[in-house]
């Protein structure tokens, strides 16, 4: 063969000429039996198929797809148990075939009973001149698994990520919004390495210019035996709080609280300056008031401060989730009514009984979202009528998630849903699947039972099954103490 004949270099051109009689030599004594066995191993699936595109003869080297059943695709259409948009490659890869063409790996996707396509990479190669083509597969189930689990990774990271951008940035808001002073310094060093800007206004020059100062120089000279002792309280206890300090040309004493705190393999001081005027009992109460601010922020339970007619005031980051509203200023000044499950009767009922008792406890109602999520809780309320702004407050406890009042204690059935689950794995799944049915039935009885008000009569009617085998069901599973009855 030359290149004159087929507009290529000859064979002699591209390999030495041994090479090419090296397959002849070792495979050429292969019977059919043997090529189809070698086909089989090399892949996952391997397909015969003829000239009209029909599938006449399938080996599988996976048992795994073996136990698919795909032995059925035998006599159909290739393009017939592929996917919808997969057809178009498995009609172009034939047809390279056909036409001599070099073909390449084409990603098709077998349709499966289990309802999750089969995703396979086929290469095809003519068999001689009987227009038969071999469909070499390989099962990319694996691979398309790693790449799920990839990308999931790459999601996870992203949110990771996110988050971590959102918190620097209430951080970075809070710092230069608070109207404290806060000072950071780098416990190595004792510098100052950032200041917020009512820092720059305390010391009198721009917080840039208060970066890089040694701590012990902001404060007055009198004062360094005790700036020396809160460091060294710091770096022993991880804090001191309220040392009254001098600063630098001011007369005023600050109350100084300095903590420490580890960031990427060093050590800061964090130190804050509060005016220490009036005594330590009131400077303990703002204290405590911040930090019962604090506290019903980050409370798990809602906690919504409405006025005398129920419209927000405030609420609390619980209920910006349970309401799924976007932040806090979006509650602000709406009707509570607007998500509670009965409107214009749970708010007026709630209202109404404030303002006779006072208080309000475990009042059970539903919250609604604002996407529509439902939710059962408890609110407990009291009313404020006096002072500056007469209020009402509400906690509001989301009961979703406790258990039904059918499920039994774990003393008496100790079986449970989630025990269960856990079996996976260590159990064969018929045992698994018994205890499933002995839970369900078991739960299905109490709850009849407790329907019927224990008219086992009316319950065993209800199960639609007979007063006897009522009994023996009640007698395996332990509930109580019953003589069998038999009905005649």
């Amino acid at each position: 063969m030359t290149a004159d004949d087929h507009g290529d270099l000859a064979v002699s051109d591209r390999v030495p000429a041994n090479a090419v009689d090296v397959p002849r030599k070792t495979l050429g004594g292969l019977d059919a039996e043997a090529a189809a066995a070698l086909v089989a191993a090399a892949a996952d699936v391997a397909l015969v198929v003829d000239a009209d595109g029909v599938i006449r003869d399938v080996a599988f080297g996976s048992e795994e797809m073996s136990r698919e059943g795909y032995a059925k695709w035998l006599g159909q259409p290739w393009a017939e148990t592929v996917t919808a948009e997969s057809r178009p490659k498995v009609e172009a890869l034939l047809r390279d075939v056909a036409s001599n063409v070099a073909t390449k790996g084409r990603h098709v996707n077998h349709t499966s009973a289990r309802g999750a396509d089969i995703p396979v990479l086929y290469s095809a190669v003519q068999l001689g001149g009987n227009k038969r083509v071999i469909a070499i597969g390989r099962d990319l189930r694996g691979v398309a698994a790693l790449q799920q689990r990839l990308v999931e990774a790459q999601q996870s990271m992203e949110r990771d990520y996110w988050r971590l951008r959102q918190a620097e940035t209430r951080y970075r808001l809070l710092f230069q919004s608070g109207t404290e002073a806060v000072l950071i310094v780098d416990a190595a060093t004792d510098k100052i390495v950032e200041a917020n800007p009512a820092a720059g206004e305390l010391f009198g020059e721009a917080e840039r210019r208060v970066v890089g100062q040694a701590i012990h120089e902001i404060f007055d000279k009198d004062n360094a035996p005790a700036v020396l002792a809160l460091l060294a309280k710091v770096r022993s206890a991880g804090r001191a709080e309220d040392v009254p300090l001098r600063i630098v040309d001011r007369r005023r004493e600050f109350l100084v609280t300095a903590t420490l705190y580890r960031q990427e393999k060093a050590s800061f001081f964090l130190f804050l300056f509060a005016p220490s005027e009036g005594n330590a009992a009131s400077v303990a109460v703002v204290q405590t008031k911040i930090n019962l601010a604090e506290l019903v922020e980050n409370a798990p339970d809602a906690f919504v401060v409405t006025d005398l007619e129920g419209k927000v005031l405030s609420a609390n980051s619980a209920f910006v989730e349970l309401a799924q509203i976007v932040n806090h200023e979006q509650a602000h000044g709406q009707s509570l009514e607007r998500w509670l499950g009965r409107p214009g009767v749970d708010l007026d009922v709630l209202i109404a009984n404030l303002r006779q008792h006072g208080s309000v406890r475990l009042f059970s109602t539903s919250l609604r979202g604002e996407y529509g999520a439902m939710a059962e809780v408890e609110i407990s309320a009291v009313s404020i009528p006096s002072g500056e702004e007469p209020c009402l407050g509400f906690t509001i406890r989301n009961i979703g998630r406790r258990l039904s009042p059918y499920v039994v204690p774990a003393q008496e059935f100790p079986h449970s849903v989630q025990q269960l689950t856990e079996l996976v794995g260590r159990v064969p799944l018929k045992d698994i699947v018994r205890d499933t049915t002995d839970l369900i039935e078991r739960l299905c009885i109490l709850a009849a039972l407790d329907l019927t008000r224990d008219n086992r009569a009316s319950a065993a009617e209800m199960l639609g099954i007979s007063r006897q085998s009522l009994y023996v069901k009640l007698h395996r599973y332990g509930l109580g103490d019953l003589a069998l009855e038999i009905d005649h």
